[in-house]
């Protein structure tokens, strides 16, 4: 793209980056309207393959297929519009039909997609629930709209500043769907397909906050066996007859434990907090006003999920401050254990230093009777030469001969040993 400007060349996801507001824009025509919305989970395999099922029906009316790389595709089929999305861990199709029905939920848009192929889609089904736009008028009351729900306490309220009423059960009925009515009073077709879609994000992601639920109940009886682990293992610490090593090997495997819980938990529970985070925010852009005699989305929202997702925090919170306790008592253990090895080093290192002084205790004495012994054969030895001489008829008296070399004797092997003494202390 060229400019009329010397500005520098274009970052190379400008462009995409940019138009990403106006990506998943309407596929709503007009009003009324109704919608099957559709949120499932995927394995990784069903996502790579989920395209090649959206192009078969793509090809099928003949219609454009999607790029290879896209997450989200709109388009306009025969008698129907399709919107579908591909997030992180599931996909979401919204099939609309254009017009009123003789009663509401009587003719859902999903009857318009095709079953053979409605009947490949792979992956579990998280959320399936139906809404429809009609006209607001007088017949609407609250015991009129009632049987739309199977006579089910209802909630909703006002929204979008009054241009419509919303009334749901939040309860999944004999076709496997829930059911959101929206009665019009004034909406725009943009309004209407950003309130149905909104409504359509709080159903999928009060679902997906949820699902941290089971497991945050699963782990409770894991979480207090551990926590009574550690009491039992810090309550041994301070009994001065503990075996150090055993409580040190039972504290490593109860942190193998715990951090392994946190390792396959942490991201299920983050993920909940962040989803029901999205539901806040999109209870809050329903700008709701109440109706007398029913509960609001929101409040009726907030009263069960957030008990459930202040459970899931307080798991994963607990989990984490456990983690950390056992983190600070084994370190703790761990400095007790080194502070008891140095002590027996030091034990250990004054008993060496005791034997060396022993043993050159003991060798001082061996030279000392090694120096007489010398000393005693150097003697005889000469009193030997001396006494041969004498026999040859030498005046040598083998005995003064003796007596007289023995401080020569003594003198010799004084410096011997002291030249010896300085040879090895040197060599070290």
């Amino acid at each position: 793209m060229t400019t009329v400007y010397p500005i520098p060349e274009n970052h190379p996801q400008r462009f995409i980056l940019h138009n990403e507001v106006h990506a998943r824009s309407s596929v709503i025509s007009g009003l009324p309207v109704r919608a099957s919305h559709l949120a499932l989970s995927r394995s990784t395999d069903e996502k790579n393959d989920e395209r090649k099922h959206l192009n078969q029906l793509c090809e099928r009316f003949g219609v454009a297929s999607p790029s290879p790389d896209a997450d989200h595709f709109s388009a306009t089929f025969d008698s129907f519009q399709l919107r579908w999305e591909q997030h992180g861990e599931f996909s979401t199709y919204t099939f609309y039909v254009q017009g009123e029905e003789s009663k509401a939920f009587a003719e859902p848009a999903l009857k318009k997609v095709p079953v053979d192929w409605l009947s490949t889609l792979a992956g579990k089904i998280l959320v399936a629930t139906h809404a429809t736009i009609l006209p607001e008028n007088e017949n609407y009351d609250l015991p009129e709209i009632a049987p739309y729900f199977a006579n089910n306490a209802i909630v909703g309220s006002t929204v979008t500043g009054g241009a419509a009423r919303v009334f749901t059960d939040f309860r999944i009925h004999v076709d496997g769907f829930s059911r959101f009515l929206i009665l019009n009073n004034g909406l725009r077709i943009e309004q209407g397909a950003r309130l149905m879609h909104r409504l359509f994000e709080i159903e999928v992601y009060r679902v997906l906050a949820l699902l941290a639920f089971p497991i945050a109940r699963k782990l409770s009886p894991e979480l207090k066996k551990a926590d009574q682990q550690l009491y039992t293992i810090t309550n041994a610490m301070t009994q001065s007859s503990g075996n150090d090593a055993k409580l040190l090997d039972e504290l490593t495997m109860l942190a193998a434990e715990i951090e392994n819980h946190v390792s396959s938990n942490h991201l299920r529970f983050e993920a909940a907090s962040a989803y029901y985070n999205l539901v806040e925010q999109r209870l809050i852009d329903l700008r709701e006003v109440r109706i007398q005699g029913i509960q609001t989305i929101g409040e009726f929202i907030k009263r069960r999920l957030e008990p459930a997702v202040n459970t899931c925090r307080s798991t994963s919170n607990r989990f984490t401050s456990l983690s950390e306790r056992v983190g600070n008592t084994s370190q703790l253990l761990r400095t007790r254990v080194d502070i008891i090895i140095e002590r027996q080093n030091q034990g250990l290192l004054s008993s060496m230093a005791l034997r060396a002084k022993m043993q050159l205790r003991m060798q001082q004495t061996v030279e000392g009777i090694s120096v007489v012994a010398i000393t005693y054969y150097a003697a005889s030895l000469i009193h030997a030469i001396a006494a041969s001489l004498h026999e040859f008829g030498f005046n040598v008296n083998p005995e003064i001969a003796e007596g007289a070399a023995v401080p020569f004797i003594l003198v010799g092997i004084g410096l011997g040993f002291k030249r010896i003494h300085h040879i090895i202390k040197n060599m070290s």
